[in-house]
């Protein structure tokens, strides 16, 4: 008889391998426009566990400019409307900037909404990166335009931070002020001598409050305030004007100042946080949520920390609540440790892969109580979960577990030897396989899954890409979906695909939807 492991009916009938990932095992290669969009949703320019800044900018910038310039600009909307993203998507505007692209303008008009985003996007295309150092005439009207139609309170926001300043953007584009007062801030913000009376309100307050000639805090972000030291009380405030996400990233430094002693701060503050509608509109993350309960400090109260696992509850509304028999496999291995947004000296997130890949097992367990959580790194991990506990508690046992090389077959096979039911599978991972790892043929996630599908013809597999490495066990097929990214939209792909409603190039069909 023939060796069944050379000559194996069902593996050719699988497409076979055509790339290597990072550990040098064999893999699926991401077609262009895939690679872009899982780049643009998941990137950092940061240090990975597997690959380096300079890296990812490489090859964003290849593929920027390999891909036709409606869908780069498609994808720079949708990683900042849909994925949240900053960086990649001011590094595609950047880009079309470069490339003098006639879309400059509405990706622009629809990416860069806000003062950060502006600073970031002028900052990328002058270091040279993207292969030129002026802003150029087009990027400058734009830029000027925006100066010239910011509000105040947008101009003041816009002011915090550095590396260019706002005061820098302003000496580089020379913006002609269409009012009065506009002209007297720009004035202001470039050291000129200018009359307070013909500042603006919230900026005559900010020089009131600086110069000790008021007491009354103004309604200006609290890095503006300048070097006076505050009062508790005077915290307190600033806490209850802070908008929702400059609530949940301060809760240290209100903490710090004694602003959350005070009585009756700490439930005010926390009724903030946990309030639906508030979460619902500040587009958080459940994993920022899960970066706020960990990084607070020992002096944040209990209601606070209660208060944001309730504002996870909240976030997790767009999760699934998947029909019929649901496994999440969760990948635990040791380069799951690395953190999801990359090394960055000095600004590392608490936030790692692992917990990621836990919350969303956890998410979906809290909407689909019968569904099976299979965690593995060589093999699969046995945990016992309960689908009533909190999310953030079912998360953080996941995570604790952690460690092992990574075989993302191992889930697979198990079930494919159980012959057990399946409808939907949901493989979350890095992708960079090599327990399992094969020079030739099909790979084994991809064999294993055709095991499966013998026993369930209509099974669905999606797998959640967590950092951007170009590669997939699973080749895209009608009944297997690569996403990246791990916001909200995910779970929106995840649902309709699951649902039958869409095939497997259904993210890549989002982008392209998307308006220009």
């Amino acid at each position: 008889m023939a060796n069944t492991r050379l000559f194996n009916t069902l593996d050719a009938r699988l497409p076979a391998i055509d790339t290597c990932n990072q550990n040098g095992a064999g893999a699926y290669a991401y077609g262009a426009r895939h690679q872009l969009a899982q780049l643009a949703v998941t990137g950092c320019l940061n240090q990975t566990y597997y690959a380096d800044a300079q890296d990812q900018l490489d090859r964003v910038l290849a593929l920027a400019s390999e891909l036709d310039a409606a869908f780069v600009t498609r994808t720079a909307i949708y990683a900042r409307q849909q994925g949240h993203m900053k960086d990649m998507p001011a590094l595609l505007v950047a880009a079309l900037a470069a490339q003098r692209s006639s879309l400059l303008p509405s990706a622009f008009a629809k990416v860069i909404d806000n003062g950060r985003m502006l600073r970031t996007f002028v900052q990328i295309l002058r270091s040279g990166a993207t292969g030129r150092k002026s802003l150029g005439s087009q990027p400058k009207r734009l830029v000027q335009d925006w100066l010239n139609n910011a509000s105040e309170r947008q101009l003041l926001q816009a002011a915090v931070g550095r590396q260019p300043s706002l005061a820098d953007l302003v000496k580089m584009v020379h913006p002609k002020p269409n009012t009065a007062w506009r002209a007297a801030f720009f004035a202001w913000l470039l050291g000129k001598p200018v009359a307070a009376d013909a500042l603006p309100p919230l900026t005559r307050d900010l020089l009131a409050f600086r110069s000790g000639a008021s007491d009354e805090l103004p309604d200006v972000p609290h890095l503006l305030l300048g070097n006076r030291q505050l009062s508790a009380q005077q915290w307190a405030e600033l806490g209850r004007r802070m908008g929702w996400q400059a609530l949940r990233m301060n809760l240290n430094t209100l903490a710090r100042h004694g602003a959350l002693a005070l009585p009756g701060v700490a439930e005010e503050l926390a009724d903030r946080l946990a309030d639906a509608q508030a979460v619902a509109k500040a587009r958080v993350y459940p994993y920022q949520l899960l970066t706020a309960y960990r990084m607070a400090g020992a002096d944040v109260p209990q209601v606070i920390r209660n208060a944001l696992q309730s504002a996870l509850e909240h976030s997790l509304q767009n999760v699934p609540a998947l029909k019929g028999s649901v496994v999440v496999c969760p990948d635990v291995s040791g380069s799951m440790g690395s953190p999801v947004t990359g090394y960055r000296q000095g600004a590392t997130t608490a936030v790692r892969c692992i917990d990621i890949a836990a919350l969303v097992a956890a998410a979906i367990l809290r909407q689909q109580p019968l569904a099976r959580v299979m965690p593995f790194e060589r093999d699969v991990v046995n945990v016992q979960l309960n689908p009533r506990d909190s999310v953030m508690s079912n998360a953080g046992k996941l995570a604790a577990i952690g460690g092992g090389g990574t075989n993302c077959s191992a889930p697979l096979a198990r079930l494919a030897d159980e012959r057990a039911r399946v409808d939907t599978l949901i493989l979350v991972s890095d992708n960079e396989s090599w327990i399992d790892g094969k020079r030739h043929g099909a790979t084994q996630t991809l064999h294993q899954w055709e095991r499966i599908k013998r026993v369930n013809s209509q099974a669905r597999m999606i797998c959640i890409d967590i950092q951007p490495y170009g590669t997939t066990q699973a080749k895209d097929r009608q009944d297997i979906l690569n996403v990246g990214g791990f916001g909200d939209a995910v779970f929106d792909v995840m649902t309709q695909f699951a649902d039958g409603r869409y095939d497997a190039r259904h993210w890549v069909r989002m982008i392209e939807s998307m308006e220009i």
